[in-house]
């Protein structure tokens, strides 16, 4: 493949990529036991049709980590799932349901641990 059809190929799947962003809800603080059936009923008590609720479990125990993403067809359901559930009680806890973003790369994180900048230290 050639460079200029390499990078129409990005360009196209970074297109993709933001289409499929952009209509997603954080939702936080969850209770560990929520399943994403009972997210998705969540939503749905609120009058908010989703297309995919996804709980973030962790890799190595399965267990999930308190938090997930919802997928609804519009902006619309994104204000009104951040109005009807921000705050809002499931299971115990108090949602914290918000617009989602994209991670940050690694070039944006701060820099964790002893070694910041050469491998002295320095």
């Amino acid at each position: 493949m050639c460079n200029m059809g390499r990078i129409l190929a990005i360009t196209i799947f970074r297109k993709e990529r933001k289409m499929e962003e952009k209509n997603k809800v954080y939702v936080g603080n969850l209770e560990y036991g929520v399943t994403e059936e009972s997210l998705k009923e969540a939503f749905e008590s609120k009058g908010i049709q989703i297309s995919e609720a996804k709980i973030i479990k962790d890799k190595f125990t399965g267990k999930s980590k308190g938090f997930g993403f919802v997928e609804v067809p519009s902006e619309e359901d994104i204000q009104k799932a951040i109005d009807g559930l921000d705050g809002q009680d499931l299971n115990g806890r108090k949602l914290k349901v918000s617009k989602a973003r994209r991670p940050r790369s690694n070039f944006d994180r701060p820099n964790r641990g002893m070694h910041s900048g050469n491998r002295f230290g320095y």
